[in-house]
């Protein structure tokens, strides 16, 4: 190892290009990947931003923005389980916004309870917002969306469904991909999805222990015209159904591959010409009796190396990057299983690339010393 370090660095140059070429690798796959859990989280925001455990809907619901309207009654059958302590009506549906100076806009509406202890409500809404959103026909938007929706702020009035509504509050972070999230009180959603007042989107629920939802859900399984899930399994439920709807995963999966391909060629590419460049000093090392093993052990070695020092040199790039993307708006996830992937794959292309350049050492012969 020692000697294959001291060649890297005094070689530095000749092997500039393969560490380069690993590092960005390990940052494009890093990113690709980030960027694709990031976008697709922003999907189940609405199961992961509130408190139930389990999510009841009409039947072979395939996303949270994608229920139909189901009868309130629904919520006894959760209820009557010994396992749940609580239960309520949520409502989430897409509806147009009609902006106040013409034009229109898909947006989410999402209505709950307003209680303190609601399970619907999402953490984002203090105490002031539920008690503002309380009053009849008033909203709350993220603030990133005024643009979008045509609005300046706290005040104004739009229209959903054709029904005047007003803007009493703004909160942060809680973007939409299919169109801005809209958040009131049931007694205002309903209207603006045109349910009726028996009528909602799912029923949550929330258990004594939540490790006991998955065992609530598997005996609401027996209900066939209604879907039961726990909070976490709806929550991947919708990012997979994103995920595949809009083959965004197959775009940015190839635009990591090719950067893990690109990667690959040039380290073993480097690693090759490296290699071949030492042809004497390998043939001098056998010549004194080293055998080929110990020389083959010695690129693979610089291999090894290579990706450890490119990956090093991507870390603080992957980083650095993220807080550039949080700054503007996009949202990357670098979750630990992630980077362990990332690492893991880019290791083991700078291992195979190390694996091709040992053809360069066939030509390994201590006769090449006489010419």
């Amino acid at each position: 190892m020692s000697y294959s370090l001291a060649t890297l660095w005094y070689e530095r140059q000749r092997y500039l290009p393969g560490v380069l070429a690993v590092g960005f690798s390990a940052l494009l796959i890093a990113l690709q990947c980030g960027l694709l859990l990031g976008l697709f989280s922003i999907t189940s925001i609405p199961v992961d931003r509130t408190s139930a455990d389990i999510w009841l809907g009409a039947p072979e619901v395939l996303s949270v923005d994608l229920g139909r309207p189901i009868p309130e009654s629904y919520f006894l059958r959760v209820a009557n389980e010994p396992e749940v302590q609580c239960t309520e009506i949520f409502t989430q549906g897409f509806a147009y916004w009609g902006k106040p100076n013409g034009g229109s806009e898909l947006c989410v509406v999402i209505g709950s309870h307003l209680e303190a202890d609601s399970l619907g409500a999402i953490k984002e809404l203090t105490p002031t917002l539920r008690m503002r959103l309380t009053e009849p026909n008033s909203i709350v938007i993220d603030e990133s969306e005024l643009e979008r929706l045509g609005v300046k702020g706290v005040g104004d009035i739009a229209e959903i469904s054709g029904r005047r509504v007003r803007i009493v509050g703004l909160i942060q972070g809680v973007k939409s991909l299919a169109g801005p999230y809209i958040f009131c009180s049931l007694t205002t959603a309903r209207p603006l999805l045109r349910l009726m007042p028996e009528q909602g989107t799912y029923v949550l629920a929330k258990c004594y222990h939540p490790a006991d939802a998955a065992a609530v859900v598997k005996k609401l399984g027996s209900y066939k015209n209604m879907s039961a899930f726990t909070s976490v399994d709806f929550s991947r439920r919708t990012q997979m159904h994103w995920l595949l709807k809009t083959k965004a995963g197959i775009a940015l999966g190839c635009a990591a591959a090719l950067g893990l391909l690109v990667g690959a060629v040039v380290t073993s590419q480097t690693l090759y010409a490296a290699t071949a460049a030492s042809i004497r000093e390998y043939a001098v090392l056998q010549a004194l009796g080293i055998p080929r093993w110990r020389m083959a052990g010695s690129v693979l070695a610089q291999a090894f190396w290579i990706g450890v020092i490119g990956i090093a040199l991507a870390a603080p790039a992957v980083y650095g990057l993220q807080g550039g993307a949080d700054a503007l708006g996009a949202r990357i996830l670098l979750p630990f299983a992630l980077l362990a992937i990332a690492v893991s794959v880019t290791m083991t292309m700078a291992l195979l690339s190390g694996l091709a350049a040992l053809r360069s050492l066939r030509l390994v012969e201590p006769a090449t010393l006489l010419r």
